[in-house]
């Protein structure tokens, strides 16, 4: 997990799966370090793992187009080189996530 999010942080709403083909999500990456960068890859493909293998769910930590962090529990079943697929097909721009807690 990103160390400067907490599971227990107010200012991070919680949202359904459903409402993400809603959201607006910015053109640019919200990560800016190539190492962190890096180790969302990673971790994504971790998550795809863990969602094809064990069925698991995670939290997913990402930000919207207006910089509002959200988080979603969800199971991903794919990781593609621009987006997330999450459970029930829908996507989730790679671009846009800040981060991944496992449990």
């Amino acid at each position: 997990m990103i160390p400067e999010l907490k599971p227990t942080d107010a200012s991070i709403e919680t949202i359904e799966k459903e409402l993400i083909p809603t959201l607006h999500f910015a053109a640019e990456d919200v990560l800016t370090d190539p190492l962190a960068i890096k180790r969302r890859r990673f971790d994504a493909e971790r998550a795809s793992t863990l969602g094809n293998a064990y069925h698991g769910k995670l939290d997913v930590y990402f930000q919207t187009a207006d910089g509002h962090t959200k988080r979603v529990y969800t199971t991903i079943w794919a990781t593609h080189e621009e987006y997330l697929t999450l459970k029930s097909g829908i996507a989730l721009p790679l671009r846009a996530v800040v981060g991944f807690d496992f449990y």
